[in-house]
């Protein structure tokens, strides 16, 4: 359909397999649903689906796959494409996209997409920026976004009071005595 670069076999291998990628286009990697079609990767942002992880035409965005762990396999960098509806390219990859779309709301996925959303196309770049000795050693690990759905947490409830036992009976016996020198009756 498209020229695209020989793509690097592990990326290639990464997104065919990954239905997540993370992407960074504006400083924050959002976690995305996508689907790998026609040598580039297919986002679908907007009202009712994901948010944009702010993607401009013809910009660049970085793009991070993940292993079936969570650990990092590959990390590369990708021109992004809007697909406009009613283009030859939207009548090709959007109803396989729509397709592979789990919980959608019913109705034609297409259409509504075209309404209210827009249909990314990310292309890789034809090299990784980040695989094998050139992955991070470190965690990278983000404190997590503030949003609305935190509270603090509360103490939990008890219902009957919990006495603690006091160590002086025991005493004797953790401390390697044999006999204690004080025998309670029975």
């Amino acid at each position: 359909m498209t020229d695209t670069p020989t793509v690097d076999p592990l990326i290639l291998e990464a997104v065919k397999r990954a239905s997540v990628a993370w992407i960074d286009a504006s400083g924050v990697e959002y976690a995305l649903w996508c689907l790998w079609s026609d040598g580039a990767l297919l986002v679908v942002c907007g009202e009712g689906e994901q948010n944009d992880p702010g993607f401009t035409p013809q910009g660049t965005c970085r793009v991070r796959m993940r292993g079936d762990h969570g650990g990092r396999i590959v990390g590369f960098g990708a021109t992004v494409h809007p697909i406009e509806p009613g283009t030859p390219q939207w009548d090709e990859l959007v109803p396989s996209l729509a397709s592979k779309r789990l919980n959608s709301s019913g109705g034609d996925t297409a259409a509504q997409w075209a309404a209210k959303n827009t249909v990314w196309r990310l292309v890789p770049d034809a090299v990784p920026d980040q695989a094998g000795t050139a992955l991070p050693a470190t965690s990278l690990a983000a404190e997590p976004r503030p949003n609305s759905a935190t509270r603090p947490a509360r103490r939990p409830y008890r219902l009957h009071r919990v006495k603690k036992r006091s160590l002086r009976r025991w005493w004797p016996l953790v401390s390697g005595l044999e006999s204690s020198p004080r025998r309670r009756r029975r």
